[in-house]
């Protein structure tokens, strides 16, 4: 039985390190562990200029604690308006390292994001030419469609159109949640990639109301059937390089989220990379681990392999209840629980 495990240092290919007082409190979570991360763009205004990112990334450089590298890689924020010259200028001059693409209303500070994809063709064509990628919240919003069927109808309607029509457009599809999605992945060639949450690995709809409503279960996309979560779980520990690390830690303050109507995301980057770990035991597959958390994104991006090395041990560790203090006080993926596995260097 492996005791220790020594990979390449992690990067975490979709995180939310908000702004302000909030982005001070939870910058040192990810940098401990991820030497980058691949920050996302739905601040309040959203971060859709080269000047915005250049500054965003020099607050998130500012939160870093001495000692600790860390590289945060920004995102342009698509909308309606999206301008192709000023997002091909930032991707030259290595600002941008993606686009996002949220749909309309889709998630949190998403109010801002496109309402027909079909509007930014020239966007797309120009992400195609550069060799930028595109990541999709893989959603629609449409209210008739039940909120567990969103994905499964989005990879339909419009990834599987998209892609057909930009065969060279690399493509990650965020926080993937379902087996329709792991299928289209799957079957779709190098272009196309996923990114997985530790919380679509561990948890099912279940948890959203074991004993009660539980709100810190609740993020968007919603987790899904068994089946989906299974089905998402065996891509994880596949060995495919399709499918990579991206925790989707997404923290609101508490009160936000035992509201009457709370907002969506899991807070897991305290304990991602011990979470994930341990999904990749009970499968019997920690041979693959290396490749999901350290591998397959940079080489997706076309970014060098980091050379830095961490170790977890197996080790069993109780996760907090609460982490910080007064306004800033989050409840942690896992809180409560106890891990069997420890990040020791």
């Amino acid at each position: 039985m492996t005791e220790r495990l020594t990979i390449r240092r992690p990067d975490d290919w979709h995180v939310h390190l908000r702004d302000g007082a909030m982005l001070h409190a939870v910058v040192p979570h990810t940098a401990r562990q991820f030497a980058r991360a691949i920050v996302m763009p739905n601040l309040a205004p959203p971060i859709t200029r080269i000047a915005d990112a250049e500054a965003y990334r020099a607050r998130i450089l500012a939160a870093v604690p001495e000692g600790m590298d860390f590289t945060p890689l920004m995102t342009c924020y698509l909308t309606d308006a999206a301008d192709p010259q000023e997002i091909e200028r930032g991707f030259a001059q290595g600002v941008w390292a993606a686009c996002k693409l949220y749909p309309a209303h889709a998630t949190t500070n998403s109010s801002h994001g496109v309402t027909d994809i079909r509007a930014l063709r020239t966007v797309l064509e120009t992400l195609q030419r550069i060799g930028m990628p595109l990541l999709i919240h893989g959603e629609v919003t449409d209210r008739e469609i039940d909120i567990f069927d969103r994905e499964a109808v989005f990879v339909e309607r419009t990834l599987a159109p998209l892609v057909r029509d930009f065969p060279a457009l690399k493509i990650v599809f965020e926080h993937i949640t379902t087996a329709e999605a792991v299928d289209f992945v799957t079957a779709s060639g190098p272009m196309v990639a996923a990114t997985i949450t530790p919380q679509h690995l561990h948890l099912n709809r279940n948890a959203l109301f074991d004993g009660g409503l539980r709100p810190h279960a609740y993020c968007l996309p919603v987790v899904k059937r068994e089946r989906h979560r299974l089905a998402v779980r065996a891509a994880a520990v596949s060995g495919s390089p399709a499918f990579f690390l991206g925790t989707d830690s997404a923290p609101h303050e508490i009160d936000r989220k035992e509201a009457a109507c709370g907002c969506a995301g899991i807070f897991n980057a305290p304990y991602a990379i011990e979470s994930y770990a341990a999904v990749f035991d009970e499968e019997s597959a920690l041979d693959k681990f290396a490749g999901f958390a350290s591998e397959h994104g940079p080489r997706f991006y076309g970014l060098p392999l980091n050379t830095e090395t961490v170790t977890l041990e197996r080790a069993g560790q109780r996760v907090p209840d609460r982490i910080g203090e007064g306004a800033l006080a989050l409840v942690p993926f896992h809180g409560g629980e106890t891990i069997g596995w420890r990040l020791v260097d």
